[in-house]
């Protein structure tokens, strides 16, 4: 099955969670059928889905209106009888309970009821794929799509194989994913908890819990360290007191694991986090987790660390999964402030694996044996980003940066600068202000680089605009560079391509304004929404967009803020080129080439006048244009260019 055959989804087992699935199906145009135990409840979903849609077309998300949200509910059929509900899906998706026998007595039912051709999909979050598959006649056509609650706000989807899943199913999945508007991680063994419960709830949550118990640190030291000094949104105490203690404790218990003291007695005492009222905090009388920025500044996180990326370097050398990938996984799925793998590389990897030999040393703990892969690469000196080396190379740009990344293609001649911070929509902060600048800076001057493309990483946002975070307290002058950040991409003289894949709003959308083109996927939305912080655009907004789309139709879009679909913007003249989603990052690439096949000389000197003569007198920029003209007669590319012509070849320019 293609992806273009898929027309109806079947959401079996609601709650918060098949609520979020079965919207984002209506979102993206599907039939859906959503089924849970009775009416009752049934109804009381598909009402909830109705006041999400209804939010979502106040603030503009996705592109709806009242009326576009009244349309998107009514693709939604609420159903109880569960072969009503799947007799013509063309994929399930299973959201039932975490509990094993119930989901093999569901998959038997779906087995028998669902059509031949349709894929089982399962959310969960730690079951065996591969389990659920043998119950059924269709193991190959069994998937795991583990969504993130909730999964309207939630990029990341986890897209699970099975020992017999078929990578026909694998890339359906993968797919459908991208045109949910989520971010798919593919995970490519089925093992306990997958990429990031693996990450999180073991090493993160749990051997912080250990070290309270130890005594060795108190809850407010780990949490307070974590979230202020570390910067994760929250610390691992009061990230289990918003998600449920007794969730984390149940996955444990069921994977034969020794539960730490700390949670043992936390959930005993029926203190399950916010939901209570009392977790490891008290919720009561607007009290919380309000731990204080110095309660961290002595605890060392290393013993943290060193679990978490034991865990990883498991993942990779199990060949479930590759570095990036699940670095991202990590960014999207649990809001890490960097890739984890990136920030073993800052910590040195020869340390991570001290920590874990002294802790095997000291309490003979299977969780604390180093796998293979760390004591190899600290052993063939692969120790981190001091070494050059780690679990990413650190040779390609000569520097590694905090908010972005850089990618040098040296056969096509095309520079990726990555806007790197996906959990946070890829948000303008300092870092990303200070790095920027420099960032283009050097490839000006990288004779392996023709051509530059920005694009987001994460697969929804180019960039959702400036991190508000950094205005609480925040001075004018603070913010003096957005001038040299915002100006980069339009003084350097290699042309530069935005790639709008997703949200381009506020800061993010003037960074694509002041490149030379701009490029869009069909899904993506623009806007200028500064007005609703009482601010106007400060990076070139109300100057850029008005030399555009003219005068009136900025004033438009800075002053009522409203987020415009590609369509629209491409209506308007501010994006240059549409495609369709699934053919995004192919189309870029095409139209990179070809600006990157072109002599480069010539490209620099067009750029150079035509920007500068757009603001001059036309005898003065006119005056420009022969002159360049006349230097690029001396040029070898000008020979190459003739002589090819005259010879019917393709030129090979050199850029002399």
């Amino acid at each position: 099955m293609k992806l273009d055959e898929i027309k109806t989804i079947a959401v079996i087992g609601a709650g918060t969670m098949g609520h979020g699935i079965a919207e984002l199906a209506a979102l993206a145009g599907y039939k859906v059928k959503l089924r849970d135990i009775n009416e009752e409840i049934a109804k009381k979903g598909y009402d909830q889905i109705k006041w999400s849609l209804n939010k979502l077309a106040e603030k503009g998300n996705f592109g709806l209106t009242p009326a576009k949200a009244e349309e998107v509910a009514q693709r939604i059929t609420p159903l109880v009888d569960i072969k009503e509900a799947v007799k013509d899906a063309d994929v399930v998706i299973e959201a039932a309970p975490e509990i094993m026998k119930l989901k093999l007595e569901l998959y038997q039912e779906l087995d028998k009821s669902a059509p031949k051709h349709t894929v089982l999909a399962s959310n969960t979050s730690s079951l065996s794929i591969t389990d659920l598959g043998k119950i059924t006649k269709r193991a190959g056509q069994v998937v795991g799509m583990h969504f993130f609650n909730p999964p309207v706000k939630m990029a990341l989807v986890e897209v699970i194989k099975g020992e017999k899943t078929s990578e026909e199913t694998m890339n359906l999945i993968v797919e459908l994913s991208k045109k949910l508007t989520r971010t798919p991680i593919r995970v490519e063994k089925d093992v306990r908890g997958f990429i990031v419960n693996r990450v999180l709830v073991g090493p993160f949550m749990f051997e912080s819990a250990w070290i309270a118990s130890r005594g060795d640190a108190t809850i407010d030291q780990i949490d307070s360290r974590m979230k202020f000094y570390e910067s994760f949104p929250m610390g691992p105490f009061e990230l289990q007191d918003l998600t449920g203690i007794d969730i984390g404790y149940h996955l444990m218990k069921e994977a034969g694991v020794v539960i730490p003291p700390v949670i043992e007695n936390t959930v005993k005492a029926g203190n399950l986090g916010r939901k209570t009222g009392k977790g490891f905090y008290t919720y009561k009388d607007g009290a919380g987790a309000n731990y204080t920025r110095e309660a961290g500044e002595k605890f060392d996180p290393i013993a943290i660390y060193a679990l978490m990326v034991n865990e990883a370097a498991w993942l990779i050398e199990h060949k479930v999964s590759t570095a990036d990938q699940i670095d991202l996984a990590c960014q999207l799925g649990a809001g890490f402030p960097e890739g984890l793998l990136r920030r073993a590389d800052r910590i040195g990897v020869d340390k991570i694996l001290k920590s874990l030999d002294e802790h095997y040393a000291k309490y003979k703990e299977e969780r604390y044996k180093a796998t293979p892969l760390l004591r190899q690469m600290v052993e063939q000196g692969k120790t981190g980003e001091k070494a050059g080396a780690g679990f990413y190379g650190y040779e390609k740009t000569g520097k590694e940066y905090k908010a972005l990344k850089v990618e040098i293609d040296k056969n096509s001649k095309i520079a990726w600068v990555i806007l790197n911070r996906p959990a946070r929509l890829n948000a303008i902060n300092s870092d990303m202000r200070a790095e920027l600048p420099r960032v283009f800076e050097e490839l000006r001057f990288n004779d392996d680089v023709r051509v530059i493309v920005i694009r987001g990483e994460g697969g929804r946002a180019f960039s959702a605009g400036a991190d508000i975070t950094e205005f609480v307290g925040g001075k004018p002058h603070q913010f003096v560079e957005l001038g040299e950040f915002f100006r980069a991409p339009e003084l350097c003289t290699k042309p530069v391509i935005a790639a709008i894949d997703g949200f381009a709003l506020g800061g993010g959308l003037e960074l694509a304004l002041a490149c030379d083109f701009r490029v869009a996927s069909k899904r993506s939305e623009v806007g200028q929404p500064e007005i609703f912080l009482g601010l106007i655009p400060g990076g070139g907004g109300t100057q850029r967009l008005t030399r555009l789309v003219g005068l009136s139709r900025a004033k438009e879009l800075v002053m009522i803020g409203e987020r415009v679909s590609a369509e629209k913007a491409y209506q308007y003249g501010l994006i240059d080129h549409m495609y369709e989603n699934e053919k995004f990052e192919q189309e870029v690439k095409l139209f990179a080439e070809k600006l990157a096949a072109g002599p480069p000389i010539a490209i620099r000197l067009a750029k150079q006048i035509m920007n500068a003569g757009a603001e001059s007198p036309l005898e003065a920029a006119l005056l420009m244009e022969r002159e360049a003209f006349g230097i690029l007669f001396a040029t070898e590319d000008m020979m190459e260019g003739v002589n090819s012509f005259l010879m019917k070849k393709k030129p090979e320019f050199k850029g002399r």
